[in-house]
């Protein structure tokens, strides 16, 4: 090592005494011309060029020096990494982390610009600001495309891994929604032929009925000579066909089956026959009136069973890939803070909406009490995700460029391969792996991007430099660059 060397590094131990100092650390040694001739000199000569507390505290000293319990401290040679440890890790192992990348038995293959720039040179030498030149090993520029590191840069980074697990990925997509009438649960009450309402039972708008429960009589005489056809055919004793005929006119005309067991029980025809609700539900809609004259088809009354209603969900067109028929959701009425209601996804309707881009979503919601009423505002969580545990690794593990998706392979011995991946679903911090992964295999989950950007560096200086042949191998070829045409 150069003088020149050694009074950079006797001034970066300036440097670090006055970090220290800065910090309120105490570290207060004082240095003069004489101490960095000093260093010089003993630089030239092999000797521990200054010595550093055991602990990793950042004290330091030019000359011998022992703690206040009496242990010596830490010779530093010349060329060692200067480095500020963790207070609280055994020295010895800061030790071994310290000087990891200067074992004397791994062969130096070149030295590489300290800067990143693509020059090499197969000898010791400083750039232009009078930085070293990086020691390249030859274990550390495989060509099996993997990354080294040594213990210490590992242990300083950060750098963890976990395997590959079998895990549940689950997301949840939150939208707005609406309540809206069950289409299947309306129906109507409307005549088949001429009529008159006699009479109509005290029911309005709002009330709720019974399936048979009567809503009013009816007069016509379209029913009542139907109903004289029929009581003839019995009393005349008809059977088969012809019995049979006479009452399918009376079923043909919605003749309620209750009215027509009376007509047979009875023998007698009535001049009115009431008029039951086809189904449970709600009276939405009253036309009926006493004593008005009713023609084939005209509404009297709408009915509607609530106590299974729909919800419509308005979903981002981005998140409609995730949802499937059967999904289960969560539903949260806005007027009912303390309420909140299950169903499942019943249908995906085919058109987007082209102006909020989004797709409806219909969820049949049981609503027993009734409480859930048509256009109320909701908001529904979808619950989405893997039916079961799949293949999958912590989000954090992922390397995405946007077009290209990689995970770093912890290969042990701090060697680490980047493996292009293909993703699936993502929730709960976790990301699905379909294909470039198998169960076992540790991927680095912390620190990732540190390597990652030294793996991308040794791929630039290979562009640069074949392996074998540094920069500066031949002088005399002037039309290479980077040893290559």
């Amino acid at each position: 090592m150069t003088r020149l060397a050694a009074m950079g590094t006797a001034a970066a131990i300036l440097a670090a005494a006055g970090v220290a100092l800065l910090a309120g650390i105490g570290a207060r040694p004082q240095f003069d011309a004489d101490h960095l001739s000093s260093a010089a000199r003993a630089a030239d000569a092999g000797a521990p060029i200054y010595f550093r507390d055991p602990d990793g505290k950042p004290f330091y000293s030019l000359t011998p020096k022992k703690t206040p319990d009496g242990r010596d401290y830490r010779a530093v040679p010349a060329g060692a990494d200067i480095s500020f440890d963790e207070p609280d890790q055994p020295s010895d192992t800061k030790a071994a982390d310290a000087n990891s990348d200067h074992t004397s038995d791994r062969k130096i293959k070149y030295y590489r610009n300290p800067m990143g720039l693509p020059d090499t040179s197969p000898v010791p030498k400083k750039d232009s600001m009078g930085m070293d030149y990086i020691s390249v090993y030859e274990d550390d520029d495989s060509d099996d495309g993997t990354v080294k590191l040594s213990p210490g840069k590992i242990q300083r980074t950060g750098v963890k891994s976990e395997p590959v697990v079998q895990h549940p990925v689950k997301s949840v997509i939150r939208a707005p929604g609406r309540v809206q009438e069950d289409e299947r649960r309306v129906s109507v009450v409307a005549l088949r032929f001429e009529g008159f309402v006699e009479s109509v039972a005290n029911v309005t708008t709002g009330d709720h009925v019974h399936k048979g429960q009567p809503l009013m009589n009816v007069y016509s005489p379209a029913l009542s000579s139907a109903a004289a056809e029929y009581l003839s055919a019995i009393n005349a004793g008809a059977t088969g066909q012809a019995l049979k005929g006479a009452r399918r006119r009376l079923e043909n005309l919605a003749t309620p089956e209750s009215a027509i067991r009376e007509l047979e029980r009875t023998r007698e025809i009535s001049l009115s026959i009431p008029w039951i609700a086809p189904q449970e539900g709600e009276i939405l809609e009253r036309n009926a009136v006493n004593g008005m004259r009713a023609g084939p088809g005209d509404v009297l009354f709408r009915i509607a069973d609530h106590r299974l209603v729909w919800v419509v969900i308005d979903v981002a067109e981005r998140d409609l890939s995730q949802v499937s028929v059967g999904s289960n959701v969560t539903i949260r009425p806005r007027a009912l803070a303390d309420r909140t209601f299950t169903g499942v996804v019943a249908l995906i309707y085919p058109h987007l909406n082209a102006q909020t881009r989004t797709a409806r979503i219909r969820v049949e919601v049981p609503n027993p009490d009734e409480v859930l009423r048509p256009e109320m505002y909701v908001d529904a969580e979808i619950q989405t995700g893997t039916p079961g545990p799949v293949l999958a690794v912590p989000e954090g593990a992922v390397l995405d460029s946007g077009t290209r998706q990689a995970v770093l392979i912890d290969k042990g011995d701090g060697r680490f391969e980047p493996r292009e991946v293909k993703l699936g679903r993502r929730g709960g911090g976790f990301v699905e792996i379909t294909d470039g992964v198998t169960a076992g295999e540790l991927v680095v989950t912390s620190a990732n991007f540190l390597i990652d950007a030294e793996s991308n560096l040794k791929a630039a200086l290979k562009g640069f430099t074949e392996p074998g042949k540094a920069q500066g191998t031949d002088p005399s070829d002037d039309k290479t660059v980077g040893g290559k045409p």
